[in-house]
């Protein structure tokens, strides 16, 4: 008999788990409370700007291995692009020095050893300084496990850090950094590549994958909104109760979770789930990049921390961006122009059309007690598995994370031996 499994929440990590489900044979239905797919990723119309924005400058990197085998799936691998070589140009606006960190494309890393290819003011033995971050233990920040200031540390670590974890990385988990640096440093230049979505994260992550389930026969039901989940004493899931229908899971059918922790919590009984959340700014100008700047340059004595090059737009990123929760939007974007400004030799004025995009909860705070807190995939009950970025993924709160999070909900319910179906 095909199973059908009901995937609550249409972000990344409930796309994944549906695709995966499908692939693998199984007759799905996706809920979605809001009107539209897509989550945390999606893209939409500005009218202030007159074109489709991305909810944030979302970053991926050659290495995130189930990210581009789930685009691969649903036939959107071309809609990410970056530079072919893994170079990160920077800006340092306080002493308006530039250069290009010019990683090797092998494993090895005789980039390190390169003047021309490594950080400014640095030798090949400072790099020698991640070290101990690959022996991290559970429960310590990165503080407590390397050395956190130096050239290396403000040029280069801090800023990739600061994207990965979302939070001060001197407080972040050393587990989680360490995850995402044997990920991508460790595993070559060819995996650090980063990777954006040339025509949205809609294109990318979101439509082509609502196409390819429609096409397979899944059930896609956007504003429908879970109210309760009802459980039997056998330890499963008995229904679903919805807006405006009760669904009974019989035991042909199951459930993957794949919405936010705090949704979470008021529909599974005793669930332990992060409560401490780091905001994400994005600020968009409706200008044309300056003919030769970089598709994504790194900034550094500034309020934003990566300005992004798309066509006709100029937009920046301010990771751990709640010290700006309070900034009046235009007083921001006036910060952040003059900075960008600077950044692309651009005159300063006037500035251009503009937009604030403020993400209060964007990820969970990558802190060492955040982490102890995430909760597996499988629950007490059989026939429900939990998806999302916030799951003990062991990465940090990426779209990687929510990816592997959904793909892998969808192998263990259906790996489940036939008698705990």
């Amino acid at each position: 008999m095909q199973k059908l499994v009901h995937v609550i929440g249409a972000g990344l990590a409930g796309l994944a788990a549906a695709v995966q489900l499908q692939r693998r044979g199984a007759q799905v239905v996706l809920h979605e409370a809001l009107p539209q797919a897509g989550g945390r990723c999606r893209s939409y119309y500005d009218s202030t700007l007159g074109a489709t924005i991305d909810s944030g400058n979302h970053l991926v990197l050659s290495g995130n291995y189930a990210t581009l085998n789930y685009v691969r799936a649903i036939g959107a691998a071309d809609e990410l692009t970056g530079p072919v070589q893994p170079d990160y140009p920077f800006v340092d606006l306080a002493t308006r020095a530039r250069w290009t960190v010019r990683m090797s494309p092998g494993r090895l890393p005789w980039w390190i050893f390169d003047p021309n290819a490594r950080v400014p003011n640095t030798g090949p033995t400072d790099y020698l300084a991640l070290a101990p971050l690959l022996f991290a233990k559970p429960g310590r920040s990165m503080a407590q496990t390397m050395r956190c200031n130096g050239a290396l540390w403000d040029r280069l670590l801090r800023p990739l850090f600061l994207t990965m974890l979302n939070v001060e990385p001197r407080e972040a988990s050393a587990e989680l950094a360490a995850a995402m640096l044997r990920e991508t440093v460790i595993a070559g230049g060819q995996a650090c590549r980063p990777l954006v979505a040339r025509n949205g994260l809609g294109s990318a992550f979101v439509d082509p994958a609502l196409r390819l389930l429609q096409h397979g026969g899944a059930a896609i039901r956007l504003g429908s909104r879970l109210k309760d989940i009802q459980f039997a004493d056998t330890g499963r899931v008995s229904s679903l109760n919805f807006a405006d229908e009760s669904i009974a899971i019989d035991a042909s059918q199951a459930v993957v979770l794949a919405v936010s922790p705090d949704i979470a919590q008021t529909l599974v009984p005793g669930l332990r789930a992060p409560n401490r959340f780091a905001a994400i700014a994005n600020v968009h100008f409706a200008v044309e990049p300056p003919f030769g700047l970089p598709p994504i340059t790194g900034l550094l004595n500034a309020t934003a921390d990566w300005l992004f090059a798309f066509d006709g737009r100029l937009s920046v990123t301010i990771n751990a961006a709640d010290r700006c929760l309070d900034t009046p939007p235009e007083a921001l974007a006036k910060t952040v122009w003059a900075e960008v400004a600077r950044a692309a030799s651009l005159p300063p004025e006037p500035m251009p059309a503009w937009q604030v995009v403020m993400e209060k909860r964007a990820t969970f705070a990558a802190l060492p007690d955040q982490e102890t807190l995430r909760p597996g995939t499988r629950t007490r009950w059989n026939n429900l598995m939990l998806a999302g970025d916030w799951t003990a993924t062991g990465l940090p709160a990426t779209i990687e994370g929510a990816i592997r999070s959904g793909q892998k909900a969808a192998d263990m319910l259906l790996n489940q031996p036939m008698e705990r179906r």
